[in-house]
């Protein structure tokens, strides 16, 4: 399978009019003492570049920055807050829709949810082709556990600190929800870390990411996404 063509590697003259966009949408923000700032953009990416080289995309360079209010009391963190974030999918879909003809934001942070949720719908109003979808896998833990580390133990293993990993608060997201919202993800978990991490391994997390790859060309092959622009 032939690389995903880099946007940032290319000149203008090698864009041709009607390209198919992949862009990975991140975050810079704590992933407990055992992974880098940037797990979710390194996640993404590699999903966004799984599903450009299937379909002949053009890979564009991550939105590194997203809505990390949650994480805000661990150093580190870099939040732009949701408005922010909705404004900068907005400008970026309208630019990169002068000379594409359609646009997948390739999501790899739940915190983004609803900045893509709204600058999308508007940009499908305005009459762009653009839609997003999720880029983390289905059941897995909430935050820098078991899906994340075997994820990162895949493709970046030398930035994984296997000395420093250590168990998280195991309670299901929608239990910690209520406490999480009222005082962030360090009023729940004091490492940052909601799941284990101790039981990941790089075998789980090639396994893990190759379906989230596959989900993600099945969804980008069938392009129907839903009110809110997400593929479904």
């Amino acid at each position: 399978m032939p690389a995903a063509p880099e946007l940032g590697a290319l000149t203008s003259r090698d864009v041709h009019g009607a390209a198919a966009v992949a862009v990975p949408v991140g975050s810079l923000e704590q992933h407990g003492p055992h992974l880098p700032l940037d797990t979710d953009t390194r996640i993404a990416t590699a999903v966004a570049r799984g599903i450009a080289e299937e379909l002949g995309y053009l890979l564009a360079p991550a939105v590194a920055y997203g809505a990390s209010g949650e994480h805000q009391e661990f150093p580190g963190t870099v939040s732009i807050g949701t408005a922010a974030l909705s404004t900068v999918l907005v400008e970026y879909g309208r630019s990169v829709c002068e000379w594409a003809s359609r646009v997948v934001f390739v999501n790899g942070h739940g915190g983004n949810v609803d900045a893509l949720r709204a600058a999308v719908a508007m940009l499908r109003a305005e009459n762009r082709d653009v839609v997003w979808c999720s880029g983390w896998a289905a059941g897995g833990d909430a935050h820098a556990g078991h899906t994340e580390t075997s994820l990162l133990l895949h493709l970046s293993p030398h930035l994984v600190r296997r000395d420093r990993w250590v168990a998280g608060n195991r309670q299901s997201l929608d239990a910690l929800l209520p406490a999480l919202r009222r005082g962030g993800v360090g009023a729940v978990s004091p490492s940052g870390v909601l799941g284990d991490p101790t039981t990941a391994t790089a075998a789980a997390g090639a396994q893990i990411f190759a379906g989230m790859v596959a989900d993600g060309v099945r969804r980008v092959r069938e392009w129907s996404p839903d009110r809110g622009g997400m593929l479904t």
